[in-house]
C-alpha cells in the first residue's frame, strides 16, 4: 500500500565550489548541503549536488541540477536511511525538485522502501510530497 504523505525540509548548511569556469561565463560546481525534514520524514540528510551556471544573459528561467542525498530518520514510525536522486531545476522562482528513492537504498527498519516526490520554494524552508511504500 502506497502512502501519500507531506512536510518541508529546512536547509541547514551550503557549501559551494566552483569546480570549472569563471563568474559571467558558463561554469560548474558542486554544492554539499545539509537539511532537516519534518512531516512524513522526520530527520537529517546530507546532499550533494552538480550545479551548471549558463553565464550572463541567459533567459530560460533555470537550469537542471542532478543530486543525491542520504536521508537519516524515521518514514511512517520505521527507523533508518535511504538515499534519494534528485532532479532539481532552479532559478529566479526558486527550486522546482523531482526526486526518487535509489533502489535498495534502505537501511534498517527502511530497507525495502520504494517511492518518489517532489519539492517547490523559494525560501531556505521549502514544501515537499513523497509518495513512498515498503516492499
Amino acid at each position: 500500500m502506497a502512502a501519500m504523505n507531506t512536510g518541508t525540509f529546512t536547509m541547514n548548511t551550503w557549501n559551494e565550489h566552483v569546480a570549472s569556469g569563471d563568474e559571467g561565463a558558463p561554469r560548474y560546481a558542486h554544492a554539499r548541503a545539509s537539511f532537516t525534514y519534518t512531516g512524513a520524514i522526520e530527520g537529517t540528510s546530507t546532499c550533494d549536488y552538480l550545479l551548471y551556471y549558463p553565464g550572463e544573459g541567459f533567459t530560460d528561467g533555470g537550469q537542471a541540477s542532478p543530486g543525491v542525498e542520504r536521508i537519516e530518520g524515521t518514514v511512517d514510525g520505521r527507523t533508518g536511511s535511504f538515499v534519494v536522486r534528485h532532479d532539481v531545476r532552479y532559478g529566479a522562482d526558486g527550486i522546482d525538485d523531482t526526486w526518487s528513492v535509489v533502489p535498495g537504498s534502505g537501511t534498517g527498519d527502511l530497507a525495502g522502501i520504494t517511492g518518489h516526490g517532489t519539492a517547490k520554494g523559494v525560501t531556505e524552508t521549502i514544501d515537499y510530497t513523497f509518495d513512498y511504500r515498503f516492499d
